[in-house]
């Protein structure tokens, strides 16, 4: 496993130490990893996002797709036991 080094302010610090504190991670190093993780992945989500946003935008659906697509929801609710 890598090492990386960085340099943080203090109250990022004490508020990393909190974290462990309350048990979220079990070390300082946990919570960095965990907030690396978490912004690869948000990232990752959002150019997911932009691309099907782009595809639907290149090839929208039809009205009558979604006229489909709503009788479809509805169905899938009229369903649910609530």
């Amino acid at each position: 496993m890598a090492q990386l080094v960085t340099r943080v302010e203090d109250a990022m610090i004490d508020a990393i130490d909190a974290l462990v504190v309350e048990g979220v991670a079990s070390s300082r190093s946990e919570v960095v990893r965990m907030g690396l993780e978490r912004l690869i992945d948000e990232h990752r989500r959002r150019a997911v996002g932009a691309e099907i946003i782009a595809a639907y935008r290149r090839t929208p659906e039809t009205p009558v797709e979604a006229a489909g697509l709503d009788g479809a929801t509805r169905a899938l609710i009229e369903e649910e036991p609530w």
